[in-house]
């Protein structure tokens, strides 16, 4: 397929350096291309080229893209840059990563995208297949990339991946079971509208066989509404109807009743993860996992043992009565009202961040009679504060601005007292401050146990 053929790789970071690897072992000729500066990327750029890999680095970097038969874009850039465009006209063929891994892969694919839940989703999916017995390989959005073990995966295996709208939104292919956990807004720095970034999240249903499962939120309606497009089997879970066939919970007991065959898992109290919105998470994954195999036994000892995923309402200690909480998985308003749900009053929240041009409105509202104090910081800061006020009133809630995570966590600590929670659940993206949203997470874990001494 790629044998003594040019290929363009555009963006060098993690998913793609392993992509250029795959291409290289078949035979290909590899371009990669980024606008860092041979500076920027430092020794990763003189590893690529001791493999035989051509470098096209900083301003301009795009300039012959369209020189190129196939292009492989990385996932979070914008797809319809002038570069790009004239690549199209000249007859590129535009590709991803995830869409060559889903095309070529032999194993059972189960995938699991939304605005939020993915990651815990994807995470408890595997468990639940491993703790069945079942070789299975979970990737895609977290972890390992696995384009560079696709060789090894085999028609008996399991292929469990969280898909970005990102990932999604070039892939001609679909797997055969999806589960969507549900859809509100986001992203729209790079998709550019609400009817786009939604757009790429079908990409998961889209193109699936008759035989295909999707699995979709009875009570979100973006969602649900989705239905009439699925050209596979269609499923749901729901926390708040009784279903005939999927997902739901009744009696407090969560239940899966599929091709016949009915099972109550646990209560929904023995959970271990917190929250109403992990309750749908847990809905989907025991619904995903019996689709691709899962024994009911083990999905059931699953859900009362996973205490959750690093990043997401993760307890980093309990310090004098106060409890202080990771949870800066949350890029967007709909994750942190989520978190909010989640956990009881009084709560100090830090907020803020990289603005991805979303409203928060919403997230707001869902502070009244939750937080007792907020702490602001970074390009968000202004909309955050400016939507409290005006959705609560001047005075409703005390707002402190800080200049750091360093001095949010700090002030918090000094205004905590015994039954308060803190909680880093920023609503905004990390980019203005961090590299990442785990980046963020691992600063502040680092700065709550300095100054606890914990």
């Amino acid at each position: 397929m790629f044998s003594d053929r040019e290929v363009a790789v555009v963006g060098i970071g993690v998913s793609n350096l392993s992509l250029i690897n795959y291409l290289l072992g078949h035979g290909a000729r590899v371009f990669a291309m980024d606008k860092k500066t041979r500076e920027e990327l430092g020794q990763t750029a003189a590893t690529l080229e001791a493999k035989g890999v051509t470098l096209r680095l900083g301003p301009g970097y795009l300039d012959e893209l369209h020189r190129y038969e196939i292009v492989f874009l990385t996932p979070g850039m914008k797809k319809d840059l002038p570069e790009v465009e004239k690549a199209k006209k000249s007859g590129a063929r535009i590709e991803s990563e995830m869409g060559l891994f889903l095309s070529l892969c032999r194993g059972r694919t189960v995938a699991v995208t939304g605005s939020a839940g993915k990651t815990t989703t994807t995470t408890l999916t595997g468990e639940m297949l491993k703790a069945s017995g079942r070789n299975v390989f979970v990737g895609g959005n977290i972890g390992t990339p696995l384009i560079e073990r696709l060789d090894e995966i085999t028609e008996q295996d399991v292929v469990v991946l969280e898909l970005s709208s990102f990932q999604l939104e070039l892939t001609k292919v679909s797997p055969q079971v999806a589960g969507i956990t549900n859809i509100g807004v986001d992203h729209l720095d790079v998709h550019g509208s609400v009817e786009a970034y939604r757009d790429a999240k079908k990409n998961i249903f889209r193109f699936q066989r008759p035989e295909d499962i999707t699995v979709l939120n009875a009570d979100n309606e973006i969602t649900r509404s989705l239905a009439s497009e699925c050209p596979g089997r269609v499923l749901f879970f729901s926390r708040q109807i009784h279903l005939d066939q999927g997902a739901f919970l009744k009696d407090d007991r969560l239940h899966v009743h599929l091709d016949g065959r009915e099972h109550v898992l646990c209560k929904a109290s023995e959970v271990g993860i917190p929250g109403p919105h992990n309750l749908e998470n847990a809905l989907l994954a025991s619904l995903l996992s019996i689709s691709a195999g899962a024994v009911a036994d083990a999905v059931s000892s699953v859900l009362t043992s996973f205490k959750g995923v690093e990043h997401r309402l993760e307890t980093v200690c309990e310090c004098d009565g106060v409890r202080y909480i990771n949870d800066s998985i949350a890029t967007s308003p709909v994750r942190a009202i989520a978190a909010l749900r989640a956990l009881p009053a009084p709560i100090l929240l830090i907020a803020g961040g990289y603005d991805k041009g979303l409203s928060y409105t919403d997230y707001a509202r869902e502070m009244r009679g939750k937080v007792r104090m907020l702490f602001t910081l970074g390009k968000t800061a202004d909309k955050i504060e400016r939507a409290v006020k005006e959705e609560l009133g001047d005075d409703a809630i005390p707002i402190r601005r800080v200049d750091s995570l360093e001095q949010a966590v700090m002030r918090a600590h000094e205004e905590a007292r015994a039954g308060d929670t803190v909680l880093l659940s920023p609503a905004s993206a990390s980019y203005d401050m961090f590299r990442n949203f785990e980046e963020r997470g691992q600063r502040f874990k680092q700065l709550v146990r300095e100054m606890v001494g914990k």
